[in-house]
C-alpha cells in the first residue's frame, strides 16, 4: 500500500528556451501534470507545483549566432513566450523560473563542488571534434556529413535522419562543423564524470525491485539502461554558455545541461520558499512526482536520483514518474525544425476563448501507453460532438429551463421517481473511476469519468422532457430541473482538473465556488493553514477549516471535492446566473485553415527533399572506348506529331523529323510530358539505335533524356535551334 504523505510536490520536465512549447510538450507533460495538482488541491491537500525554462546548452549558442544576438537574448524571448503560454492554457505554477537566475547559478555550483570535494566525479581525457573556425567544441548533432550507410548528405554526427540509422561523429564522410562549415578536427579535452556504474546495484534495488508500479514504458527503459550496464557520465561541457565549472583550473568549461537542469527544480524551489524549501526536498512526508516525456525517463529515473544519492543530505527520491510517449500531428512525426507543430502561442491567437477545447483534446488524445495523433478534424469533432452538444447543451437546458419557469431559483425537489435515483446514482460511482484514475496517473480515463457525467445529465433531461412536463405537472418539473441543476454543480466539480475555464464559467453560472487547496504561489507565508477559493477566475484565500459560510457575502455555495455526487449540493430558493454559452462550434473554414497550413509546409518539405535527392549523382558507368562511342549517331531532330499509346500510361508515341527521314519512336515519358507539349520541340536521339517493338509499334531510335534522383526526366535539347540531323559528338 502507498505511504500516505503530507504534502506533494510535482515538478514538470524543464522546457527548452530555444523555441515556443506546442502541442506535443503540452500532452506529454504539461496538461497531465497541471490536471494531477489541480485534482490534489481540489482535495485540499498541500502541493506544490514546481517549472522554469532551461536555459543553457549547445543548440542555444547556436540559435544565438544564428539570429545575430546573445544567448541571453535568445532564452530571455523564448523564456517569455512559453510562460505566457502556459498561463493562456490555465497551466499555473507556484513558480516558473530559469536557469539562468542568480539563485539557480549559485545552488548549482555548490551541487557540483559538493560532489567535487567529496570524490564523487573521476575525471577523463579524451579526444573530441573542435572547430577550428568557431573556436569551440562540437556536440555530435553539431557535425553533418555524408552518411556512410544511405549516402545521404546533412546526416547529423548521431544520427541519419533519413534513414535512421545511428551514427558517430567519426563515421560521417566528409564531415562539416554545422557552425562555420569548417572541416572539425580532434581535438583533447579534460572532463568530470559522474560514474553511474557505481550506483547500479543500488538503483537496480530502487527500481527494479520497489518501483513495479511504474508505467511499463517507464520499468522498461530503466530495466534495459540498468541491464546494459552503466557507464559514467560527463558532467561538464566545453563552452561558454551556462553555469561555470566552479574549480580552478576549468576556465572554458560549464555544466553539462543535463546535469544543470534537474537542479532546476531544486532552485527553483529555493527561489520561492528560500525558509522553507527543504521540507520539499529532504522530508520523507513529501511525495515527489516527476511529469516528463519519454525521452527524458533516463535523466529523470537514473541520472538524478543517482546525482541526490551522491549527494546525501537527505533528498528524496521520486515516487512516481509518469512519462507519456510522443503525440504525432497528422499522422506525422512532430518536428519543430520544419514547423511541423501546433504551436501553444499561435493556437492561443488563432482560436481565443478555446483554451479547454486543446486541454480537452489533448488529454482525450493523451499518449499515455504508445505514441498518439492529433488530428484537426477529430479536434473539431470533439469539440462540437462532445463539449457542445452533450456537456454545454445539457447545462444551457437546465439553466434556460429554471429562468423560464422558476425565475432563475433552483426549485424545490419533490418526490424522486426510479429515473431520478437512477441519475444521481451513477455519479458517486463515477467520481470513485476519477479517483482511481487520477491517482493511479490514467488521465485520458479519468476524462472519460467526468465526461460520463455530463451524458448522464444530457440523457436524463432530454429523457424527462421538463419542456413537456411543465405544461400539466409544476412540481414534477421542478424535481427534474432540481435533479438537473444537481448535476451541473457535480460537472463544476468534476471538470475544475480538466476544463478550468469551462468550469470556472459553470460555478459563475450556478452562484458557486470550489476550494482548490493550498496556494503558494505569494511564496513564504506565516502560517500554511490557508485555502484558495475560486471565485470564477479569480482567487481569494480564506482561513483553514471554512465551509460555505465564506462565501456568503456574495451568496455563493462553496463546494469541496469530497461533496461531488451529493444529491443537494445547491439549495432550493438559491438564485443562478443567466445562461452563457460554455462551448461554441468550431466551423469548417476555421480547421481547413489549419489544414491548408500544414499541406504547405508537406509540399515545402517534399520539394526540399525532392531537390537534395536531385543532387545526389550516380556512380559512373564502366569506362567504354572511343571507339565505342563512335559508333553512335547521335543526331537533333524534330517532333512532328504526338499521341499516348493506348492503354498505357506512361508511353507516347512519336513522329520526328531526323533530317534524313520521318520516323516513329515510342517513348516512356508520358508522366513528365503530354502529347500537345511535344509538337515543334527540338530534341536528340539515337538514331542507330537497333528498331524494336514496343505495344506492336515499331520504334526506331531513342531520345536522349537527363534524369535526376528527384525521378524526374527532362529533354536535352541544343542550346540554340539547328537544323534537323545535325551530328552530335
Amino acid at each position: 500500500m502507498e505511504k500516505k504523505h503530507s504534502r506533494t510536490l510535482v515538478t514538470c520536465a524543464l522546457p527548452y528556451a530555444n523555441g515556443p512549447v506546442h502541442i506535443g510538450h503540452l500532452a506529454g507533460v504539461y496538461v497531465p501534470a497541471d490536471i494531477y495538482v489541480r485534482y490534489l488541491r481540489l482535495k485540499g491537500e498541500d502541493v506544490l507545483y514546481v517549472c522554469g525554462s532551461d536555459e543553457h546548452g549547445v543548440p542555444i549558442t547556436i540559435k544565438a549566432r544564428q539570429q545575430g544576438c546573445t544567448p541571453q537574448d535568445v532564452v530571455d524571448k523564448y523564456h517569455r513566450i512559453i510562460k505566457d503560454s502556459f498561463s493562456g492554457l490555465g497551466i499555473n505554477f507556484d513558480i516558473y523560473s530559469r536557469t539562468s537566475s542568480d539563485v539557480h547559478k549559485e545552488n548549482a555550483s555548490e551541487f557540483f563542488r559538493k560532489l567535487y570535494d567529496g570524490g564523487k566525479f573521476i575525471t577523463k581525457e579524451s579526444e573530441q571534434y573542435y572547430d577550428p573556425e568557431a573556436k569551440t567544441f562540437l556536440a555530435d548533432r553539431y557535425i553533418v556529413g555524408t552518411c556512410p550507410k544511405c549516402g545521404a548528405e546533412g546526416a547529423y554526427g548521431d544520427q541519419c535522419e533519413k534513414c535512421g540509422s545511428t551514427l558517430s561523429p567519426e563515421e560521417l564522410l566528409n564531415p562539416k562543423s554545422k557552425l562555420s562549415g569548417a572541416e572539425p578536427v580532434k581535438k583533447k579535452t579534460t572532463h568530470w564524470y559522474l560514474p553511474l556504474d557505481k550506483y547500479e546495484g543500488w538503483l537496480s534495488e530502487w527500481i527494479l525491485d520497489s518501483h513495479k508500479e511504474w508505467r511499463s514504458n517507464v520499468y522498461g527503459q530503466c530495466k534495459s539502461w540498468i541491464d546494459g550496464g552503466l557507464q559514467p557520465r560527463a558532467v561538464s561541457r566545453d563552452l561558454d554558455w551556462g553555469v561555470p565549472v566552479p574549480v580552478e583550473g576549468a576556465e572554458g568549461k560549464v555544466l553539462y545541461v543535463w546535469f544543470d537542469a534537474p537542479i532546476g527544480y531544486i532552485s527553483n524551489t529555493k527561489e520561492l520558499l528560500p525558509q522553507s524549501w527543504e521540507k520539499w526536498w529532504k522530508s520523507e512526508d513529501t511525495k515527489l512526482v516527476h511529469f516528463i516525456g519519454k525521452d527524458n525517463i533516463v535523466f529523470h529515473c537514473i541520472v538524478f536520483p543517482s546525482m541526490l544519492k551522491a549527494y546525501g543530505d537527505g533528498y528524496i527520491l521520486p515516487e512516481n514518474v509518469p512519462a507519456n510517449e510522443f503525440l504525432n500531428l497528422e499522422g506525422d512525426k512532430i518536428s519543430t525544425s520544419r514547423n511541423w507543430a501546433v504551436w501553444a502561442h499561435e493556437y492561443l491567437e488563432q482560436f481565443p476563448g478555446k483554451e479547454d477545447v486543446l486541454r480537452y483534446v489533448l488529454t482525450a488524445n493523451a499518449p499515455e501507453t504508445k505514441d498518439n495523433d492529433f488530428s484537426w478534424k477529430d479536434f473539431q469533432a470533439r469539440n462540437n460532438s462532445e463539449l457542445v452538444a452533450i456537456f454545454g447543451n445539457f447545462v444551457n437546458r437546465a439553466v434556460v429551463l429554471t429562468h423560464k419557469y422558476f425565475g432563475g431559483k433552483v426549485p424545490a425537489a419533490g418526490e424522486l421517481l426510479d429515473i431520478d435515483r437512477a441519475a444521481l446514482a451513477e455519479i458517486p460511482a463515477l467520481k470513485a473511476g476519477m479517483e482511481k484514475n487520477l491517482d493511479g496517473y490514467h488521465f485520458r480515463e479519468a476524462l472519460k469519468d467526468a465526461m460520463s457525467i455530463a451524458r448522464v445529465g444530457n440523457k436524463y433531461i432530454s429523457d424527462t422532457e421538463p419542456w413537456k412536463v411543465a405544461k400539466t405537472d409544476m412540481d414534477r418539473c421542478a424535481t427534474i430541473l432540481n435533479v438537473s441543476l444537481q448535476i451541473c454543480a457535480s460537472l463544476a466539480i468534476a471538470f475544475e482538473p480538466f476544463l478550468p475555464f469551462s468550469a470556472g464559467k459553470l460555478r459563475d453560472m450556478l452562484g458557486v465556488c470550489i476550494c482548490a487547496g493550498y496556494d503558494h504561489r505569494a511564496g513564504e507565508r506565516e502560517t500554511v493553514n490557508t485555502y484558495t477559493c475560486s471565485e470564477g477566475a479569480a482567487l481569494h484565500t480564506v482561513p483553514a477549516g471554512h465551509d460555505s459560510a465564506c462565501c456568503q457575502e456574495d451568496g455563493r455555495v462553496c463546494l469541496k471535492w469530497e461533496m461531488l455526487g451529493n444529491p443537494d449540493l445547491l439549495p432550493e430558493g438559491h438564485t443562478i446566473a443567466e445562461a452563457a454559452l460554455l462551448f461554441a462550434k468550431i466551423e469548417d473554414d476555421a480547421i481547413q485553415a489549419q489544414l491548408d497550413r500544414l499541406a504547405a509546409i508537406r509540399e515545402e518539405k517534399e520539394a526540399a527533399a525532392a531537390a537534395e535527392a536531385a543532387k545526389v549523382v550516380t556512380p559512373q558507368k564502366d569506362e567504354v572506348t572511343f571507339d565505342d562511342f563512335m559508333k553512335m549517331d547521335i543526331r537533333t531532330a524534330t517532333v512532328l506529331e504526338a499521341e499516348r499509346v493506348p492503354k498505357t500510361d506512361k508511353l507516347l508515341k512519336l513522329s520526328i523529323d531526323t533530317g534524313i527521314d520521318r520516323r516513329t519512336i515510342v517513348s516512356g515519358i508520358a508522366e513528365f510530358y503530354a502529347p500537345e507539349d511535344m509538337v515543334g520541340k527540338q530534341i536528340c536521339i539515337l538514331a542507330n539505335l537497333a528498331p524494336r517493338k514496343i505495344r506492336g509499334i515499331e520504334s526506331c531510335g531513342m531520345i536522349l533524356m537527363a534524369r535526376q534522383n528527384d525521378g524526374k526526366m527532362r529533354f536535352i535539347t541544343p542550346a540554340e535551334a539547328l537544323c534537323n540531323g545535325a551530328e552530335i559528338g
